[in-house]
C-alpha cells in the first residue's frame, strides 16, 4: 500500500511530537516546535490534526505503543521463553537510553504523569497504550503455562516495573535500574514457574 503525501506528513508530525515529548515532556513541547522538527508546512498541522495538540499527543502515544509492542513481538519470535523476551526488550530500552544520553524516555509515562488528571482523552490514550503492552506479555506467559489471571497480574507487574526502571534510569543517568528490573523479573518468573509446577 502506497502512502499518500498527506499520510506521510501526518505521520512525520506525529513522530516529531513523539520524539519531542520524549526529550522535553508534553507541556514543554509546543506546536511550533513540532512543525519545525518535522520540516512540515505551517498549515499542515491543523489540516491533519484539526483538534490541535491533544489530538497530536494522542497519535504520538499510539505510535509509542506500537513501537514497544513491535519490540515485544520481535523478541517473542525467538525461542527464549518469557524471561528471555523481557530481557531482550530491556536490553533494547537500555541501549536507547544510553544512545540518547538518557534524554529519551517513555513518552507514555511522561504524558500520563503530566496530563493524566488534566485530559481524559490523553489519559485514555495512555491506558490503551499500557494495555497494548500488558496483553501480549499476558499471552506469552499464558502460552508458557501460567494460569490466565496469574499471567495477567504478572504481566501488569512486569510492565510497571520496566516503566519505573526507565524513569529511575533517566534520573540516575545509568542503565543499572533497568538491569535490576530484569533480575527481579527473572525472580518473579521463577517463582511463578514453581507455583505452576
Amino acid at each position: 500500500m502506497v502512502e499518500t503525501k498527506g499520510a506521510k506528513t501526518s505521520l512525520r508530525l506525529a513522530e516529531s511530537m513523539l520524539e519531542l515529548i520524549q526529550r522535553h515532556g508534553y507541556s514543554g513541547t509546543g506546536l511550533t516546535m513540532v512543525v519545525e522538527h518535522a520540516g512540515a508546512p505551517k498549515g499542515s498541522l491543523y489540516f491533519h490534526y484539526p483538534e490541535g495538540k491533544q489530538a497530536l499527543g494522542e497519535r504520538a502515544v499510539e505510535l509509542a505503543a506500537a513501537h514497544f509492542g513491535a519490540l515485544v513481538a520481535d523478541a517473542a519470535q525467538e525461542p527464549v521463553g518469557p524471561g528471555g523476551v523481557l530481557r531482550r526488550v530491556i536490553d533494547e530500552l537500555a541501549g536507547m537510553l544510553e544512545g540518547s544520553g538518557f534524554e529519551l524516555g517513555c513518552p507514555v509515562s511522561v504524558v500520563t504523569l503530566e496530563m493524566g488528571t488534566q485530559s481524559e482523552r490523553l489519559r485514555e490514550a495512555c491506558t490503551r497504550a499500557f494495555e497494548s503492552w500488558i496483553v501480549p506479555v499476558t499471552e506469552l506467559l499464558a502460552a508458557h503455562g501460567r494460569p490466565r489471571p496469574a499471567a495477567r497480574a504478572l504481566a501488569t507487574a512486569m510492565v510497571s516495573m520496566v516503566e519505573g526502571a526507565v524513569i529511575v534510569s533517566r534520573a540516575q543517568q545509568s542503565t543499572e535500574p533497568l538491569h535490576c528490573a530484569a533480575q527481579a523479573i527473572d525472580v518473579l518468573l521463577a517463582q511463578g514457574a514453581e507455583g505452576t509446577a
